[in-house]
C-alpha cells in the first residue's frame, strides 16, 4: 500500500485507533445522550471496563453464546430499547443466523448487530475465524441494513447516522487499525455510495477498509497509464445505491468490484444484480474465490493469497480498457 497523505496531528490521534475502538467510544457517547442505548456483550473483552463501567444498568454480558446474544437483544428492542449486540462476525452470521432471521429481521426490530474481525482480519486465528460469507448471509434477510465502513472516521459517522434506524442493522468492522481513507469529516449518507475519485473510463466499486484503499491506489496507478477510474466506496451494501451504480455503468461503461468476501453473494453479486436488471455492462469481480482458505496469517497476507490486491484491480482495468 502507498503511504497515506499527511494529516493534522489531532485528527490522526482521534482516529488512529481501530474501527472497533472508535465504535466503542462513539457508543458510549450515544449512551450518554440516549437512555435507550443498551450494550449486550458476548465476552468480547473491553466492553465491560468501558461501557459496562460507565453504564452498569445498561450492560449485559451473556458470554460466548451468540444465539442467546441475539435473543436477548431482540427482547430488549421489543421493549423500546436500542440494543447493540456485540460479537465476532462469523459467529453472528453463522451461529446466530436463525435468531437474526426469526427474532430480529422477522420482527423488524431495531437491534444493532455490531461485529468485528470481519473478512480476513482475524486471519491469525485460522479458518474458524474467517468471516467471508457474512455479507452474503445478512443481505438475504428482509429488513436488514448492512453497513461496512471504510475506516474509523466513517465508522463513527455510520454509528451516529444509524442511531435512530427503525429496523435492524449489521455493522461490519475489522480488528486491527487500518490506514485512513478519510482525512476530514466525511459526509456519510446511509444507502448512498461515496464517490472518492473521478474517472470516465471505468468504475471501481469497493467496500471495506483494505478494498477501498486498494481501489484508491489502483486509481493513481491507472491514471499514470492514461486510464481514468472512478472510485465508489459502497459503505452501505444493503440498501445499495442503485442510482450510483447505474450512473457508473452508463457513464464509464465497465465496472470492477473489490471486497474482502467470497465472490458469491457479496458486493460483486449485489452490483451484478442491479446492473443486470438496469444497465448491463462488463463487470469484473475481485474477491475471495470459492474455496476454503486454510492459511494462517495477517489480513494483507491472506488477501494477497486470495488474489485481492491493487495489482489485480489494475490488471482487470487494463484488460477491460483493451476490449
Amino acid at each position: 500500500m502507498t503511504a497515506a497523505p499527511e494529516v493534522p496531528a489531532d485528527w490522526a490521534e482521534a482516529y488512529r485507533p481501530s474501527t472497533r475502538e472508535v465504535y466503542r467510544r462513539t457508543l458510549e457517547e450515544l449512551a450518554e445522550a440516549d437512555p435507550r442505548v443498551f450494550c449486550v456483550d458476548s465476552d468480547m473483552g473491553g466492553l465491560e471496563t468501558g461501557f459496562g463501567a460507565r453504564f452498569p444498568d445498561r450492560y449485559a454480558n451473556v458470554g460466548i453464546a451468540e444465539a442467546n446474544l441475539v435473543g436477548v437483544s431482540a427482547g430488549l428492542a421489543s421493549m423500546g430499547l436500542r440494543p447493540y449486540a456485540n460479537t465476532i462476525s462469523t459467529f453472528a452470521a453463522c451461529r446466530a443466523c436463525e435468531q437474526l432471521k426469526v427474532d430480529v429481521a422477522g420482527n423488524d426490530l431495531p437491534v444493532r448487530v455490531v461485529v468485528t474481525h470481519a473478512g480476513f482480519s482475524a486471519g491469525h486465528y485460522g479458518p474458524t475465524h474467517h468471516a467471508l460469507e457474512d455479507v452474503a448471509i445478512m443481505r438475504t434477510l428482509p429488513n436488514m441494513t448492512v453497513v461496512v465502513p471504510a475506516d474509523s472516521v466513517e465508522t463513527e459517522a455510520a454509528v451516529r447516522a444509524t442511531a435512530d434506524l427503525p429496523g435492524p442493522l449489521f455493522l461490519r468492522l475489522g480488528r486491527a487499525a487500518t490506514p485512513l481513507v478519510h482525512h476530514a469529516p466525511c459526509d456519510f449518507v446511509l444507502g448512498r455510495a461515496a464517490r472518492l475519485r473521478e474517472g470516465d473510463d471505468l468504475t471501481i466499486v469497493a467496500t471495506g477498509p483494505y478494498p477501498v484503499l486498494m481501489a484508491l491506489e489502483a486509481h493513481d496507478l491507472l491514471a499514470s497509464a492514461g486510464i481514468g477510474a472512478r472510485v465508489l466506496n459502497v459503505h452501505t451494501v444493503k440498501p445499495i445505491d442503485r442510482e450510483a451504480l447505474v450512473a457508473a455503468a452508463e457513464e464509464t461503461g465497465a465496472v470492477i468490484t473489490v471486497e474482502d468476501h467470497v465472490l458469491a453473494g457479496g458486493l460483486g453479486g449485489a452490483v451484478c444484480e442491479v446492473l443486470a436488471e438496469t444497465s448491463p455492462c462488463p463487470v469484473r469481480r475481485i474477491g475471495v474465490p470459492d474455496a476454503f482458505c486454510d492459511l494462517v496469517g495477517d489480513e494483507l497476507e491472506l488477501l494477497a493469497a486470495a488474489g485481492v490486491g491493487t495489482g489485480a484491480i489494475v490488471a482487470a482495468a487494463t484488460a477491460l480498457r483493451a476490449r
